[in-house]
């Protein structure tokens, strides 16, 4: 809020106000002196062709004129300039502010409240956090901010947003440190009448008059409010009477546009629809998985420790909405933590230390490995942690302690307001994973200084590698999964069934996690799984097609041999094979063509049974250059980081299923002959080689 607008206040409800005072306050503000100018010197109050001052002005409009046109002037200055204002016809929501202003300060003075533009700026304030919560989430509450004002619609705006308009409102007015009951009367003003007879009389004003202006048809909740204010039925319907016209002169004098503003109709609030809580959750899982995997890959690019720290503390920051964050490490004695300077303006941390035999909420996080959330009102503080809420700057703090071989490095410290703190403790589990992840990047970064350098070096890289690996892969399922929701979306406007289209979502949503928690395994992993390839070839082709990935120009072959087509390996592996070797086909048939998946049948390979799978293009073919260096990670000519990565993954994919690949590409398009190891190969070798030994 303007200081001004709070100066002026606090000097208008003084009982010695003076004019000559009030003038110079006024002509601080530019503005605000040639609005009062121009009212004073209108037809209404100005009759003489010489034009009057300020203080004349003043004089002329009387105190009761001045209090309403600085106020609402001041109140428009600060919010008719805020985010996505201009693309929102804000008429109705000004008229009601006024008209509910208007009929607090009458009802004020019905009641002999004496601090009767406390009331008006209270009614005219009471739905500031409709415009607040459209500021900060314009796509989410564009439509609930036209929506009618009432318990539903704060129902509606709890379960999608987490706060109501009323909550917001009052967090705001507070943020203004007004010295008065108005934040209350914001926050109750959707209050049940039979909870408010014993409040402030400001909050039974503020109530009353948002009965009067927009729900006059709730006649019960008007008579309990009015009798709590001591107003009968005769008082009540003069009024309202008077509000119109005086609305109407408030808004001239203001220069507000309120044409057209009764014929915009408040429609109901609007939630979106429920969603499968599982499905949620699980979507929830695979975000978080994925950003934690983007840290993981964006602290490894870190050069040296220092900018590794910044990046922790930053990510924290963006992450999880704090007000800021700093980093507290373990000494090398395990005996204390000490502040890490990691951006300007904390300098002063580089000589703050907590004992960890000293107590305190802090010290036990660490001692304990466990989360801690610690609030400014209601706990214990030693002086340290006082020390730590004047450095953030913040009412609660959450400690994160960063845990790596079942040692705490250190603990990371946010700010956070107090009404933060539940969001926060709902997101536990992706805190914990960015402190595990933290943790071991930070681990990393501290080895690399010792005598295991070039050791722990090459771990990071394998894990860097993959990540990348992993990223690339998830691109598939993701894309799949991006293509299907727009097929669910026109299928559930023409109300088809998606049972199907559901299925092979959970199952690419599934297949995410694998390849995530994959990051966790470095090495190969053995199995001893049977699949059947015309399965895993059928359901390949199907996400491709569902989802229109396939042009109409690129012609698909399948030439499967009607005997069982089962080998040694896993689904999923073979899956990303097929999806990868198909969509790099896709892409090479920019012009059209034909792609052909075929199964040529066992091969005997070095006394060992496989099965031969071919996937070839009629594409122009690969270069010479690129052939000699097919299966090695290298730069592709494709937009994107992770690109070049995709047939060396083939590659790797199909040496852990015990395979061979090889590739024969020339102008007439590119051939991938696959052979993959048969169902039960590897017992036949050994039967076979031990009846060779007994004839022997």
């Amino acid at each position: 809020m303007p200081q001004i607008l709070i100066k002026l206040i606090e000097h208008l409800q003084a009982d010695d106000a003076g004019m000559p005072e009030l003038a110079a306050l006024i002509a601080k503000d530019a503005a605000m002196t040639s609005k009062i100018l121009t009212v004073a010197n209108s037809s209404a109050y100005h009759r003489n062709q010489r034009t009057v001052g300020l203080e004349q002005s003043l004089v002329s409009l009387g105190t009761d004129m001045i209090k309403t046109l600085v106020i609402s002037e001041s109140v428009f200055q600060t919010f008719n300039s805020f985010p996505h204002s201009a693309s929102t016809d804000l008429r109705g929501f000004w008229k009601g502010s006024l008209t509910t202003a208007v009929i607090a300060r009458d009802v004020a003075r019905q009641m002999e409240y004496p601090h009767v533009e406390e009331a008006y700026l209270a009614g005219l304030l009471h739905n500031v956090g409709r415009l607040a919560l459209l500021a900060t989430a314009p796509k989410e509450y564009a439509f609930n901010f036209t929506a009618r004002d009432d318990e539903d619609l704060c129902a509606v705006e709890q379960r999608t947003l987490q706060i109501t308009h009323s909550e917001a409102g009052a967090w705001l007015i507070e943020r203004w440190n007004l010295d008065s009951f108005l934040a209350d009367s914001v926050l109750y003003h959707h209050e049940p009448i039979s909870r408010l007879e014993a409040a402030h009389p400001l909050i039974r004003i503020v109530r009353l008059a948002h009965l009067l202006c927009c729900h006059e048809d709730q006649e019960e909740a008007i008579e309990q409010a009015a009798r709590l204010c001591n107003l009968d039925g005769e008082k009540l319907e003069q009024i309202v009477s008077n509000a119109a016209r005086q609305v109407e002169k408030s808004a001239n004098y203001l220069g507000i546009d309120l044409a057209g503003a009764d014929d915009i109709v408040a429609p109901a609030a609007y939630a979106p629809p429920m969603v499968d809580p599982v499905q949620q959750r699980l979507s929830e899982e695979v975000r978080n998985i994925m950003l934690v995997s983007e840290m993981g890959q964006t602290f490894a690019r870190q050069h040296g420790e220092a900018g590794l720290l910044e990046a922790i503390t930053r990510s924290a920051r963006i992450l999880f909405d704090l007000e800021n964050a700093v980093l507290l490490l373990e000494n090398p004695t395990g005996h204390a933590l000490h502040g890490v300077s990691t951006g300007e303006g904390q300098q002063r941390l580089a000589e703050f230390v907590i004992p960890l035999n000293k107590g305190g909420v802090v010290a036990q996080a660490a001692l304990e490995r466990k989360l801690a959330y610690i609030s400014r009102e209601g706990q214990a503080l030693n002086v340290s942690e006082e020390q730590l809420f004047r450095i953030l700057g913040s009412d609660s703090m959450v400690c994160l302690p960063l845990v790596a071989n079942q040692r705490c490095l250190g603990v990371l410290i946010g700010g956070a307001p107090a009404w933060q703190l539940q969001a926060l403790q709902k997101r536990e589990r992706f805190l914990q994973s960015f402190g595990t992840q933290a943790a071991a990047s930070l681990e990393t970064a501290m080895s690399e200084r010792g005598h295991a350098k070039r050791q722990i070096a090459h771990v990071a890289e394998e894990y860097r590698e993959a990540s990348r690996r992993v990223v690339h892969e998830v691109n598939n399922p993701l894309s799949i999964i991006k293509n299907y929701l727009s097929v669910l979306d026109s299928k559930l406007a023409r109300r088809e069934p998606v049972v199907g289209e559901m299925s092979i979502l959970n199952e690419e949503i599934d297949r995410v996690g694998q390849l995530i928690n994959g990051l966790a395994d470095l090495q190969p992993t053995e199995t001893s799984r049977v699949t059947d390839v015309a399965k895993v070839v059928d359901d390949v082709l199907r996400l491709f097609r569902a989802t229109d990935f396939v042009p109409a120009s690129v012609q698909i072959v399948v030439r499967m041999q009607e005997e069982p087509a089962e080998i040694d390996g896993d689904a999923d592996m073979l899956k990303q094979v097929l999806v990868n070797l198909i969509k790099n086909a896709i892409e090479a048939l920019a012009d059209g063509g034909k792609i052909e998946i075929s199964n040529r049948g066992h091969v005997n390979r070095d006394r060992k049974l496989y099965l031969e799978l071919v996937v070839s293009d009629t594409g122009p073919g690969l270069s010479a250059d690129v052939l000699a260096n097919l299966f090695s990670p290298v730069q592709s000519s494709k937009e994107g980081a992770h690109h070049g990565l995709g047939l060396s993954i083939v590659h790797s994919l199909v040496k852990k299923m015990q395979g061979l690949i090889t590739c024969r590409s020339g102008k007439t398009g590119t051939t991938f002959e696959i052979l993959l190891p048969a169902k039960g190969s590897t017992s036949q070798l050994t039967n076979v080689t031990t009846r060779v030994m007994d004839s022997a």
